[in-house]
This record gives C-alpha cells, structure tokens and sequence, in this order.
C-alpha cells in the first residue's frame, strides 16, 4: 500500500520553480564574495600594512609567527579561494576554524561575551564561513564551472 502526499501549494509557489531556485543561490554567491573580501582586507593588514596595518601605522605581523602571521595567511589565501569559489567547502571551514581558534584563544579569555571581548568580528566570521563551508559556493564560482565541464 503506497500512501500519497498532498500540498496545497500551487505550481507557482513551488519551492521548486526557476526563480526560487536561483535567488538563493545568488544570495549564497554574493555574500561569498562579500564576506571572503572583507576577510582578505584583514590578512592584508597583518601581512603588508594595508589599511593602516596592525599597528595604525602601517605595521605587520612578524613572519612565521603563531598565529598572527599564520593567521593572516589563512585570511588571505583561503579567503581568496573562497572569494573565487574554488574548493569553497573546506576553504570555508578552514576560514571558520581558523576564526573560532581565535575567537576561543584570543578573546573569550578578555571576556566570555563577544561585544566586550572585541571579539564580535571572529565570532561572525566563524559562523557565516560554517554557514558556507556547508551551503557551498552558490552561484558565481568556479566549483560550478568545474562541476559543469565533467
């Protein structure tokens, strides 16, 4: 005995139509650019002194040291193949370990809360790159490309 589902929804609502469907992929694929952009201006800040550098005056971090230069290679190079859309899933979740380590190691022992930690921008970060590590890249990125030439 086979049991039949019944909606009420009708075909112009459907979660399934041509519009639905694309929006949120381009939602996806523009808050990847967005997000991975802006985190790439905070790798460029320790590791070139854009933006005033760490400092306020154009300072870097020291090469090779833990986590600040690292870490600022992370924002820069994961950031970038997310930005792009390429190997965005585990990019993404490198982007967000990266930030909950700092999150945890950095600000919480100021503060357990984020706004009086300084830690709100780590905290947000970690989320939304969870959020694209497991969504995926959605429109605008070369994963889609990849996939569509096999």
């Amino acid at each position: 005995m086979t049991a039949t589902l019944h909606t009420t929804e009708s075909p112009t609502t459907s979660t399934d139509s041509p519009v639905t469907g694309k929006v949120p992929a381009a939602v996806l694929g523009v808050t990847r650019v967005v997000v991975s952009f802006l985190f790439i201006c905070h790798g460029l800040v320790g590791l070139w002194g854009a933006f005033g550098g760490v400092d306020g005056l154009g300072g870097t971090v020291a090469a090779f040291s833990w986590p600040d230069w690292w870490g600022s290679m992370i924002h820069l190079v994961a950031g970038a193949f997310v930005l792009v859309g390429l190997f965005t899933r585990p990019a993404a979740l490198l982007c967000s370990g990266a930030m909950a380590y700092a999150y945890f190691t950095v600000h919480q022992p100021i503060a357990l809360f984020p706004i009086p930690n300084g830690g709100e921008p780590a905290a947000l970060f970690s989320w939304i790159f969870l959020l694209i590590g497991t969504l995926g890249s959605g429109a605008f990125a070369v994963d889609t490309l990849r996939r569509r030439r096999r």
